[in-house]
């Protein structure tokens, strides 16, 4: 059995690109995730097991939000269940490598259970504010939009990725460094800062502007991203 050190070397040997990624992706969700991978692939667990812990950590968060009345203990319980079912997502790939247990059907469950965490925590947040809250009935509006987005931009970005196997490889360019700029600016995008907006859900006036300053952030960057997407598919053979 690989020790935790063994793993984690190996782990941080193989880290993914910079580039594209938020700074809250580079800076913690990843490193968090290498941390998990190695002492989940030191137990002996396997992808799909991490990946059911990852979408448990997340439904348990959920179900606090909408179980509980709105509270600073409350936020930070959510928060910290949400954070680490993203990182636990983050970390069933490495353990994958580490193991060379990478398989279709890992791939497909990965997948499946981000596609429910996106259309769950924006609908988890309506139900929430509705028994919760006195948040205006307009308000509520917005996680149902939120949902789209979110399930546009996951949806965009992952066939995307499936589309651009099935094409001619690409010309190897000179890679550029990590853009800080571009890294600030995805931050909104980023599910791991959706999270941790939840430290605030105790205060309901401060959660609803941060909750909607995501969801103006995140329309005009889906926008953005959808269109320069459709763009460079269009370019390729």
């Amino acid at each position: 059995m690989t020790t935790f050190k063994l793993a984690y070397a190996e782990l941080v040997q193989a880290q993914k690109p910079k580039k594209g990624v938020s700074l809250y992706s580079r800076h913690v969700n990843r490193p968090l995730g290498r941390m998990l991978a190695a002492a989940l692939h030191s137990v002996g667990a396997s992808p799909n097991q991490v990946t059911l812990l990852s979408a448990i950590a997340t439904t348990a968060g959920l179900a606090v939000l909408v179980s509980q009345r709105p509270g600073l203990a409350v936020g930070i319980v959510v928060a910290l269940l949400l954070a680490l079912g993203f990182a636990l997502d983050s970390a069933d790939g490495q353990v994958a490598r580490l193991s060379g247990r990478q398989s279709p059907a890992g791939e497909w469950l990965d997948h499946v259970v981000d596609a429910a965490k996106m259309v769950a925590v924006h609908g988890c947040v309506f139900v929430a504010a509705w028994l919760h809250t006195s948040v205006e009935t307009l308000w509520l509006s917005i996680p149902l939009v939120f949902q789209v987005i979110s399930t546009l931009l996951f949806a965009g970005g992952t066939l995307l990725e499936l589309i651009e196997r099935s094409l001619p490889a690409r010309r190897e360019v000179v890679p550029s460094r990590p853009s800080t700029v571009r890294a600030v600016g995805l931050l909104p995008a980023d599910y791991g800062v959706l999270c941790l907006s939840f430290v605030v859900w105790g205060f309901t006036p401060v959660f609803v502007v941060a909750y909607s300053l995501l969801f103006l952030a995140n329309a005009a960057i889906a926008a953005m991203l959808l269109t320069k997407w459709f763009r460079e598919l269009s370019a390729r053979p």
